[in-house]
């Protein structure tokens, strides 16, 4: 069974920042120690990935795997209860292919993001996120998404 981080807001905010360092060095493997399994990720930063159950571990690598290198700075986090603010720094290259993205543009990218994380029984229950995505897709080359 995968170790947990039990306690207070302040065990919540060493949750987050280590979820936040395991996607840094890309340590995929280790997501359970932070994530529960069936996390639910509101996350609609790039075209509206699922936010079913679960989703959340594909999406990350994928995202990962299309934004190498990628890291996200944590420039504030705020704790209450089960609730973590994170507010970050995010930067990284369009370097490699992903299902919901246009095609790789070899351009870089770096701005700002705030996830708000529910926990529970030790790993991220919930997450939800915003970021500056009309200046993400600008500084990548990416047409905005027309309406379906």
């Amino acid at each position: 069974m995968a170790e947990t981080i039990a306690g207070g807001p302040a065990a919540n905010k060493q949750l987050v920042a280590g979820f936040f360092a395991a996607v840094n060095e890309e340590r995929l493997a280790d997501l359970g120690r932070y994530l529960a399994a069936d996390v639910i990720d509101h996350n609609k930063i790039i075209h509206g990935e699922p936010d079913e159950p679960g989703a959340a571990f594909e999406a990350i690598a994928a995202q990962l795997a299309a934004l190498r290198p990628y890291h996200a700075r944590i420039d504030e986090l705020l704790a209450e209860g089960d609730r973590v603010v994170a507010r970050i720094t995010q930067w990284g290259v369009n370097s490699g292919a992903h299902p919901r993205m246009p095609a790789p543009t070899g351009r870089g990218f770096e701005n700002e993001a705030i996830f708000v994380f529910t926990v529970a029984n030790g790993r991220i229950s919930e997450i939800r996120a915003v970021s500056d995505r009309l200046g993400l897709f600008l500084q990548l080359g990416w047409n905005w998404p027309g309406a379906d």
